[in-house]
């Protein structure tokens, strides 16, 4: 066997292979005989078919497993000779012009990249800060009153936030066109259910008022027919219901899962929560931008092989995200080419990161993960039963523990750039809208 490697880029090798006949044919022969022992052919007791026989019927499918184990092995014995970690399978290319009494064969395959970690002294990171206080738990309190909003029947004009009830017709050129025409129809005026310009046509009607109006639709309206096309609608106020917020009292605690409806337990319970979530908000931007400074710091070549395998478990998840949502994947195709620019950076970072761990011990602790384990299992009902979850499969714990690295990387990171702290207001933070 003659091995030699040829590099045809930064990431590709080739290894070419030459493997004696004589060898390829004793291992058909070694592996014809084990067949021999127990196959079973009419006429013939079991281990006493004539090997000719044999030959005849297995010694195609022998033959192709004698030559596929001889190359895996000269394969293999050259990686580790040559010390090379493989990214991906290898591809078998058998050559043409072969020396007599033997067998060549090319293997082209992709080895990880040797990563030099660059320099982060130059680079800068911006940490958030945000201290949750009354007026922010307030906030949130407002949030969670207005998604139990109930309506009340009023006697006055309708206006923003109010819910009314109406009937309508909708002519194009004056014949009503498809889905133009209702009865009874209910829409929060301000809600997003109705175009912008319906919606305002109803403010200052009362109940019992109609009033005729011309509307044109959106260019791009989901409905090929209306879209960009000027129409007339007719509409009748028929109910004016304003909206009423529930108050902050021991009914509205128990709503919200405090059995003994204690109103300060609701509040502690609600900062406990904002506390946690500003926390990994915080976390995040600030992971985001170590990231963005790692891949500037390390520009390297990646894997054909690991992009396009990630590529491929990208478009796996997003196809269950959509069945989750109730959809059909089939009907979405998704296709992994989606996903490239994604992949590329996610193995990027993984190789990155996994010198950084290396190099910098930046492994996880027990104690670090059990901490991370019951911190997430505080935000549920019964935490020991959570904790009890996650250590009850190595599995589950695996998961844990990556993020448990992947936070001493960035704090890590933040200790070797110039980190400054901004404060953030709370409805940016959380991204609620102005």
């Amino acid at each position: 066997m003659q091995n030699n490697q040829d590099t045809q880029n930064a990431l590709e090798r080739r290894i070419d292979m030459t493997v004696p006949l004589a060898d390829i044919e004793k291992e058909v022969d070694a592996r014809l005989k084990r067949i021999a022992r127990t196959v079973k052919m009419p006429g013939f007791r079991p281990g006493k078919v004539p090997m000719k026989i044999v030959a005849q019927s297995y010694g195609p499918q022998a033959r192709s497993e004698a030559i596929g184990a001889a190359v895996e092995k000269a394969f293999g014995d050259k990686v580790r000779e040559e010390k090379l970690r493989v990214a991906g399978s290898p591809r078998i290319e058998p050559k043409e012009a072969a020396s007599e009494g033997a067998l060549e064969f090319s293997a082209v395959f992709e080895v990880y990249p040797s990563i030099t970690l660059g320099d982060l002294s130059g680079k800068k990171v911006e940490r958030p800060v945000l201290a949750v206080g009354e007026a922010e738990v307030d906030k949130t309190l407002d949030v969670l009153r207005k998604q139990r909003t109930t309506f009340s029947t009023v006697e006055r004009a309708a206006q923003e936030g109010d819910r009314v009830v109406v009937d309508f017709t909708g002519r194009k050129g004056g014949e009503v066109f498809e889905g133009g025409q209702a009865q009874d129809f209910p829409f929060v005026i301000g809600g997003g259910s109705m175009l912008k310009d319906f919606e305002e046509a109803a403010k200052g009607l009362s109940a019992g008022a109609s009033k005729t109006f011309d509307m044109t639709f959106p260019a791009d309206y989901h409905a090929e027919a209306l879209a960009g096309q000027a129409v007339q609608f007719e509409l009748a106020i028929k109910r004016v219901d304003a909206p009423v917020l529930p108050e902050v009292d021991a009914d509205f605690a128990r709503a919200l899962g405090v059995a003994d409806g204690d109103v300060a337990k609701l509040r502690s319970e609600v900062r406990n929560n904002l506390e946690r979530e500003v926390k990994r908000r915080i976390q995040a931007r600030v992971k985001e931008q170590v990231m963005d400074a790692l891949l500037a710091a390390n520009p390297i070549e990646v894997p054909k092989a690991l992009v396009e395998a990630e590529s491929r478990q990208l478009a796996d998840n997003a196809r269950r995200d959509l069945e989750a949502r109730g959809m059909n994947a089939k009907d979405i195709p998704v296709q992994p080419e989606w996903f490239v620019e994604q992949a590329q950076r996610r193995v990027k970072l993984g190789l990155i990161m996994a010198e950084l761990v290396k190099q910098h011990e930046l492994f996880a602790k027990p104690e670090q993960i059990r901490t991370l384990v019951e911190e997430m299992a505080q935000s549920y009902e019964d935490p020991s039963e959570l904790v009890r979850w996650y250590y009850a499969q190595p599995e589950r714990l695996a998961q844990a523990e990556a993020v448990v690295i992947e936070d001493n990387v960035v704090a890590w990171v933040v200790s070797q750039v110039e980190a400054t702290d901004r404060p953030v207001e709370f409805d940016e933070l959380m991204g609620n809208a102005a």
